[in-house]
């Protein structure tokens, strides 16, 4: 596993898939400042390499994030602490903006923060105990790191009020029939079950992966006519490449293709 920035954020390569933990197990990895650069950092490093297909969010230890460090949000109104407010935002746009899919793995806790950590993620495996919520309502202020505008477009508005504002857990079942989460595991074993949903997809064609995931983050985002534009425009740029012919000629000869995102 390699370091990244200050040390609070590592990443695994594992050939087409790259594993990127938050590593402060220590505080249960609440993230401050420093985390959330290092965290930024490593989905870059991520983004700039062609080798690798599919990516997974996880928590180093036993716990995916207690959410944001208590002390840091106490500090962060005090105009002499120097607190980068946008440090966040940025990181959660990285995250949404990654070529390769992303998968979060959310096992014991993931509040506050943590939960908005997760919205821009592609797909989200939840452990069967894991503390998954918006808290922000009893601690005097709401979740406005994209958690009021990301959450409804994932879970429809009813459901996203009902999360926001009674500020309570949202139950693992009751999260992955609204399509909050995808996969529910014993927590223990939600790091490996992300890598294995992760690997899956990293048997599809990576500029398929790409492209498609381009294409279905602006089906919120624009109006049909230009968003069918752009499908059409992303699918005709894939019929020139090799990796189109080979995804074919390969299912003509009923064998595995070799994919090679060119």
């Amino acid at each position: 596993m390699e370091s990244v920035g200050t040390g609070l954020a590592a990443i695994d390569w594992n050939d087409r898939r790259a594993d990127v933990s938050l590593s402060r197990p220590e505080k249960r990895n609440a993230m401050t400042v420093d985390l959330m650069r290092d965290l930024t950092e490593a989905f870059e490093r991520v983004d700039a390499n062609e080798d690798v297909w599919a990516v997974t969010l996880l928590g180093e230890g036993p716990v995916f994030s207690a959410g944001m460090d208590l002390e840091m949000m106490r500090d962060r109104v005090d105009p002499d602490a120097g607190i980068d407010r946008d440090v966040f935002p940025y990181l959660l746009e990285t995250i949404e903006d990654l070529r390769q899919p992303v998968v979060a793995g959310i096992k014991r806790a993931a509040p506050a923060g943590a939960f908005e950590l997760t919205l821009p993620c592609d797909f989200r495996i939840i452990g069967e105990d894991a503390k998954y919520g918006l808290l922000e309502v009893a601690l005097g202020t709401f979740p406005h790191g994209g958690g009021t505008q990301r959450l409804p477009r994932l879970v429809g508005l009813s459901n996203a009020k009902e999360i926001v504002l009674t500020g309570e857990f949202v139950d693992p079942e009751d999260a992955a029939e609204m399509g909050l989460v995808h996969e529910i595991h014993p927590d223990e074993d939600v790091d490996e079950r992300t890598k294995a949903f992760a690997d899956r997809l990293t048997e599809n064609a990576p500029l398929g992966l790409e492209y498609a995931k381009r294409s279905l983050n602006a089906a919120l985002e624009t109006p049909l006519e230009q968003g069918l534009a752009l499908e059409r425009s992303l699918g005709h740029d894939l019929d020139d490449t090799r990796d189109y012919r080979e995804g074919f000629e390969a299912r003509l000869e009923d064998r595995e293709p070799e994919f090679r995102r060119e």
